[in-house]
């Protein structure tokens, strides 16, 4: 299985790749439940190999460790899941 950190990188350098409507889905550990996020909400940091922002609808970040990550959709297709988790 690729390594999320790889496929979320690939889908913001990869310009053939990364066109779409990509979504990602984390594990929300305070309401048990998986969170989807467009993917241009989603801010990657060079260089930080545990999480990436979420920035919220009013301009805040939220941090989600990369572990929290269950699932990527691209145009409503599911192309990604961590094995082991709904």
């Amino acid at each position: 299985m690729t390594p999320i950190q790889d496929l979320l990188h690939r889908i913001q350098w990869d310009p053939e790749f990364g066109k779409g409507e990509f979504v990602i889905g984390y594990h929300d550990r305070l309401d048990d439940r998986i969170v989807r996020v467009p993917f241009h909400r989603v801010h990657l940091t060079r260089g930080e190999h545990f999480s990436f922002d979420v920035i919220e609808d009013d301009g805040s970040l939220h941090m989600v460790p990369f572990h929290r990550v269950r699932e990527v959709w691209r145009g409503g297709e599911l192309i990604w899941r961590r094995e082991g988790h709904a």
